[in-house]
């Protein structure tokens, strides 16, 4: 592990300190999932996860909006944003075509259809499993940076009030993206950063 004013490298990955140091636990009572329905792009996408979210895409029928579906349909399940980048598909420019409202609440279709047992693996954009966390391929290696937006403010709140650290409440989806030895690794290093 090496460590450079705000940054911590380790094996491939460069990390923002503030994934050790800041609060965050999603408190969906009160932003209501606006990180699905706010923004100036969709979630962000890799070749693989465009090719499994085509494929799941009949799967999704029954858990999406029917207008979200058929604007997948006709438009498909991504475009390229202004900065060239493969993203979700929006509706009128906002909310994520994947999103579906429940009791005044966004959601992840896809990871409501995977909870119901209609897929077999989330298939939930990492991005998006990842956030407050983005994740950059730079050269050989991955940089790891939190990223603040004015909508999780709450979701930082509660995760002060809780004692949750950005890298405890993301571990399952940064097992997910990076493996368990890597979060083994990560975790001893926030036990030093606090």
């Amino acid at each position: 592990m090496s460590k450079c004013c705000s940054l911590v490298q380790l094996g491939d990955k460069i990390i923002d300190r503030r994934i050790f140091t800041e609060y965050f636990a999603c408190d969906l009572a009160v932003c209501h999932g606006a990180c699905c329905y706010e923004g100036a792009s969709g979630a962000p996408v890799a070749a693989d996860e465009i090719a499994a979210l085509d494929e799941a895409l009949p799967t999704l029928q029954t858990t999406l909006t029917p207008e979200y579906y058929a604007l997948l349909q006709r438009e498909g399940v991504c475009y390229r944003d202004n900065e060239g980048d493969w993203v979700t598909t929006l509706v009128e420019g906002k909310a994520c075509a994947f999103a579906v409202e429940r009791e005044g609440c966004y959601w992840c279709g896809i990871e409501l259809a995977q909870r119901e047992g209609k897929l077999s693996s989330c298939l939930k954009p990492i991005s998006c499993s990842l956030y407050p966390i983005r994740a950059k391929q730079t050269g050989t290696f991955t940089l790891l940076r939190y990223d603040v937006w004015e909508i999780c403010l709450p979701a930082c709140r509660k995760g002060r009030r809780e004692g949750i650290r950005v890298y405890e409440f993301l571990r399952a989806p940064l097992i997910r993206a990076f493996g368990e030895d890597f979060y083994a690794e990560l975790s001893e290093v926030g036990k030093l950063i606090r």
